[in-house]
């Protein structure tokens, strides 16, 4: 991640991943762990994978508008047990998406295809359980504008400023953010720290 700061929201709001014991994704995706001896801490946030209506359609937001990479995709047997959705047996399409970061910050995009799971789509408010997606862009204008003329995306704050208080001693750190939910019912901030001269002195 670009963006420390913005790494710390996201790994304390979104959920962590969850896929079925045995898919080795990671040889799948041609993609290299580090070296455990060098991490700072001894866990990462990798990905979260969202369970979605219609891959397709949420590829037009997720790799379309965001410019996120598709790295993975394949259709998958569940058991329904250790991820307790859908019946066993049941196939689902699994999608892996990244941006700037070859092992942290991927989104996994699940659709059960056969039989398909039932939708339940209600993007109005939040509580407990939900989770909130932290994207940082330079493109937060142009992104929220995109998004917005895609079908069954909600924006609820159109891009504007949003001052936070600073980390440590010195000023609030302006961001640029728009808030919007998808069309599963995913809500996300697209945000860009505009003083980061100021940001990174905290």
């Amino acid at each position: 991640m670009k963006n420390g700061w913005i790494s710390i929201a996201a790994l304390g709001l979104v959920a962590a991943c969850a896929t079925e014991p045995g898919l080795d994704l990671s040889a799948d995706t041609t993609v290299e762990a580090p070296d455990a001896n060098l991490q700072k801490f001894p866990t990462d946030l990798r990905r979260v994978s969202l369970i979605v209506d219609d891959i397709d359609e949420s590829l037009k937001l997720y790799r379309d508008v965001l410019e996120f990479e598709v790295n993975y995709d394949a259709e998958v047997t569940m058991s329904g047990v250790a991820l307790p959705a859908g019946e066993p047996g049941a196939i689902a399409r699994l999608v892996l998406i990244s941006s700037n970061d070859s092992w942290v910050g991927w989104i996994g995009l699940l659709q059960w295809t056969d039989p398909p799971l039932e939708r339940n789509y209600a993007p109005e408010r939040m509580g407990i359980g939900d989770a909130i997606l932290v994207f940082n862009t330079e493109k937060v204008d142009e992104h929220c504008e995109a998004a917005a003329k895609l079908p069954e995306i909600k924006v609820t704050t159109e891009a504007s400023n949003t001052t936070y208080p600073a980390r440590g001693k010195g000023e609030p750190i302006t961001v640029r953010t728009c808030y919007l939910f998808d069309r599963d019912g995913y809500f996300m901030e697209l945000n860009k720290v505009l003083d980061r001269d100021s940001y990174n002195q905290h």
